[in-house]
């Protein structure tokens, strides 16, 4: 097996450089996406037959928490090749990731939150599934705070990956905790793996938002990433030169 791609991908001036051709596909797959999917589960999907209209929040809730896990999953990755390998574009990834990971468990634990009071009767239960989830945002606040905490780069990587690794093991108590314990949140609405039990005019569109969600987490990964990128290589030759033809080309 050729491995020539992960070798290249320890250099930051080749990320930045093959990020660009990337970065217009993902940004216009995610804006076509979402739209789609916010107008067909908003307007067009029937109501549900037990909940009515208000299970709609699950296109907004089920991708911000699938993408809350995947995130943290993709940052315990990212802090394995990065004590592993030594590579520095490991770390870049995993400190850009984090707080969007954040963003996506808040807006999980929000959207939650407003699909239970009206199922419910009450926004907040510590719930198996709610818990574990607020853990996660914790283990990212850790995440984000031991970054800006330390200020040697390779400790706060090392710290940053070593969080990473440990705080996984939640990654599967927030999936399986509705099958572990006895909870009041609902079993998965929507597996990869499995056929969906709503119809297909409701699945459909939560399929394409779950799929418009990742494909929004890697656009703006990358432009967060190559700025970053730009500033640690500040000195760097190319990244000079990258600089200059972007002032040139604001003028």
């Amino acid at each position: 097996m050729n491995w020539t791609w992960f070798h290249k991908l320890g250099s930051p001036k080749w990320f930045y450089e093959i990020s660009r051709r990337w970065l217009p596909g993902l940004a216009v797959a995610a804006a076509l996406l979402l739209m789609v999917g916010l107008v067909w589960g908003l307007a067009f999907a029937p109501p549900d037959y037990q909940q009515g209209n208000s299970f709609r929040i699950i296109y907004i809730h089920v991708p911000a928490a699938f993408l809350a896990q995947s995130i943290y999953v993709m940052l315990a990755v990212a802090g394995t090749v990065g004590l592993v390998w030594k590579m520095k574009l490991a770390d870049v990834a995993l400190q850009q990731a984090a707080p969007i990971g954040a963003w996506m468990t808040v807006i999980a634990l929000i959207t939650g939150a407003v699909w239970g009071k009206p199922t419910w009767g009450t926004y907040w239960v510590w719930d198996a599934r709610l818990t574990s989830m607020l853990i996660l945002l914790f283990l990212y606040f850790g995440v984000i705070a031991l970054g800006n905490a330390i200020t040697n780069r390779d400790s706060a990587a090392k710290a940053c990956a070593v969080l990473a690794i440990v705080g996984v093991v939640n990654i599967p108590i927030i999936k399986y905790s509705v099958e572990w314990w006895n909870t009041l949140h609902q079993p998965a609405t929507f597996s990869v793996v499995t056929k969906p039990a709503m119809p297909f005019e409701m699945w459909m569109p939560l399929l394409i938002m779950v799929l418009g969600f990742y494909c929004f987490f890697g656009a703006v990964l990358l432009m967060r990433m190559r700025l970053e990128v730009l500033k640690r290589e500040a000195r760097s030759s190319w990244a000079k030169a990258e600089v200059s033809a972007q002032v040139e080309k604001g003028r």
